[in-house]
């Protein structure tokens, strides 16, 4: 199984929370055009443009575009089929998928705007990076058959990670609101949770012929 057992239940409770926050986020800055006092607040902390953390942001960012998230999907997707895990595989590519296709839904639906008029929340690079570093620490909580507390500590601490890395970047460039790269990382953990429990049913009980 792509869901180990272990961490099932509690990852449904932060899924279930974690689109409570993108709903009710959305529906607070529905139709912005600007920064709330918070993103103010986080991206003076950020600091503005300049060398050498603004090209490391910049590379980051890259790993969130089309050609740059192909290649980190395709290297997981490899990875976990060389461990005979192709559930984990299927994971690695609807995973990161149906979380950038939530947010690529919900910009509209929500109308932030940045820019001058680009969508903002909430950020698809965020959700991007999120939702493959969950995937990646899925499958190694149910690959070393971890117990809820060391499970929870591993895919919590990966999300964060990931979330926050490209979270980092997006608000160094000047790419999206603080609050929207918090609307990401919440994206992603609702959606990847939901797209793990569908490919475990759509393969069947593990074992034999179908495992994780």
């Amino acid at each position: 199984m792509v869901l180990p057992v272990a961490v099932r239940r509690w990852l449904g409770t932060v899924a279930v929370l974690a689109a409570a926050v993108v709903a009710a986020s959305g529906a607070l800055y529905a139709g912005d055009s600007g920064p709330r006092a918070v993103d103010l607040r986080v991206w003076a902390a950020a600091g503005g443009p300049g060398t050498p953390w603004w090209d490391v942001a910049h590379a980051v960012d890259l790993l969130g575009e089309p050609a740059g998230a192909a290649v980190l999907v395709a290297a997981v997707a490899a990875g976990c089929l060389a461990l005979r895990r192709p559930r984990a595989a299927v994971l690695a590519v609807a995973g990161p998928g149906a979380a950038v296709a939530a947010t690529t839904l919900l910009k509209p639906l929500v109308g932030r705007t940045i820019h001058g008029g680009y969508l903002a929340y909430p950020s698809g690079h965020t959700a991007f990076l999120t939702a493959l570093a969950l995937v990646v620490a899925l499958l190694l909580a149910g690959r070393l058959g971890l117990g809820p507390a060391a499970g929870a500590a591993l895919v919590l601490g990966a999300a964060l990670l990931g979330g926050a890395v490209m979270g980092w970047a997006q608000i160094k460039l000047g790419a999206h609101y603080p609050t929207d790269a918090l609307g990401g990382w919440c994206t992603a953990l609702a959606v990847v949770p939901a797209t793990a429990w569908a490919v475990d049913r759509a393969a069947g009980p593990a074992g034999g012929a179908n495992p994780a």
